[in-house]
């Protein structure tokens, strides 16, 4: 072989070589390229949080409803005379007893039409003594025959109607005596002075209705009325002489006693809600009337549905819907909402137990959409769900 063919086979093998390193270099970029696509594919699918419905409620069978406690009597304290208001003895917050003087009250008009009408109670006294005297005079001239019969029961019948004017006129003077009295405003209960609308000087009218004004309010609040709303579901449960817990919110950890005393026994017809009132003692008075409480109300209702967490609902303009996963996509389910135990829902149709529902899914999760479990253990309804990332 001379050397211009051993020229040309170097060439050549060269040549193989350089094609073969090509050929494997493009190869490599070509799997790069394809690896990178996968990856990007997988990293646009959205990984969920999931849980499975349970059938056991998580509120088991307490109720915790939101009430307004009212003092166990509260009434408005109105004038019964018409006058000035000479002094007033009780202001708010002033603890009153049974029979105490509140406020006192000038009535020179009621004075003046009690002394007319004793002085016309005198005179009717003095007109009836006259006709019982002409009255038995003419009974004595009657056995006489002096007069007629006619005559004598006509002075009898005077004297009767004269009699019946002397009790008209003590009646009058017994009522302006009585309205008299009402001179001191007195407190009908044991309580708290909770507001006072008048002042030295002002014009009272008596009555509660008209012009008339409470001078004024007074509560009994060593007992406590709480009222709350108890939803349609467990109206039927809530049952009077049912024990309650009973809450502030600026006083955790302290817990009231109370009882379900009564309840209404119909519906609102708007909220779907039985109104329902509490009873509990109040001795401290630490609890004041008109605060909001929380009520916790044992009702031992069973759940007749699934129980799903509260933030795996989808508020659409379909109508409340759940996204389960099914087949690796996402799907939207319409399901009808039972007992809202807060945290948690009870789902009365809609869902199946076997159901894999999507925790927390975005506003933009339609059906259809792909998406990855989260690699870990699929807890129940009853349990949290995992804590997002992030």
């Amino acid at each position: 072989m001379n050397r211009s063919s051993r020229g040309l086979w170097a060439l050549l093998g060269i040549a193989l070589v350089l094609g073969v390193a090509i050929y494997a270099g493009l190869q490599g970029r070509h799997g790069a390229d394809a690896a990178l696509k996968r990856a990007t594919e997988e990293a646009a699918i959205p990984t969920v949080a999931v849980v499975t419905p349970s059938t056991a409620s998580t509120a088991s069978d307490e109720l915790v409803l939101p009430g307004t406690a009212r003092a166990f009597t509260d009434a408005p304290i109105y004038a019964r005379a018409s006058g000035y208001l000479k002094k007033w003895h009780a202001d708010i917050g002033s603890r009153v007893t049974q029979g105490q003087v509140l406020a006192e009250i000038e009535t020179p008009e009621l004075d003046q039409q009690l002394r007319q009408a004793r002085a016309m109670l005198e005179n009717a006294r003095a007109t009836m003594e006259l006709a019982r005297t002409t009255a038995d005079r003419w009974q004595l001239l009657v056995k006489r025959e002096s007069v007629s019969r006619q005559e004598a029961d006509e002075k009898i019948s005077d004297y009767i109607a004269k009699q019946a004017m002397v009790d008209s006129n003590a009646a009058n003077v017994k009522r302006l005596e009585d309205l008299q009295g009402f001179q001191k405003v007195v407190a009908p209960f044991d309580g708290v002075i909770t507001a006072r609308n008048t002042d030295i000087g002002a014009l009272i009218d008596a009555g509660a209705g008209g012009q008339a004004r409470e001078l004024f309010r007074l509560a009994a609040i060593d007992r406590l009325r709480i009222f709350v709303s108890v939803p349609q579901a467990y109206a039927q449960s809530a049952r009077p002489g049912t024990p309650t817990a009973i809450t502030l919110e600026e006083k955790p950890g302290k817990v009231y006693r109370g009882t379900l005393a009564r309840t209404s026994n119909a519906l609102d017809p708007t909220a779907r809600t039985m109104l329902s009132e509490v009873e509990m003692e109040n001795p401290n008075q630490e609890v004041l009337p008109g605060a909001y409480v929380v009520v916790r109300l044992h009702v031992g209702v069973a759940t007749r549905g699934l129980t799903i967490p509260a933030n795996a609902l989808l508020f659409r303009s379909e109508g409340l819907q759940v996204a389960v996963v099914r087949d690796g996509r996402a799907e939207l389910v319409p399901v009808k909402i039972g007992r809202d135990y807060g945290r948690s829902v009870e789902v009365v149709a809609g869902l199946q137990p076997t159901d894999v529902v999507i925790v927390d899914p975005a506003d933009s999760l339609v059906s259809g959409t792909a998406v990855r479990v989260r690699p870990s253990e699929r807890p129940k309804a009853g349990a949290p769900p995992p804590k997002s990332g992030g």
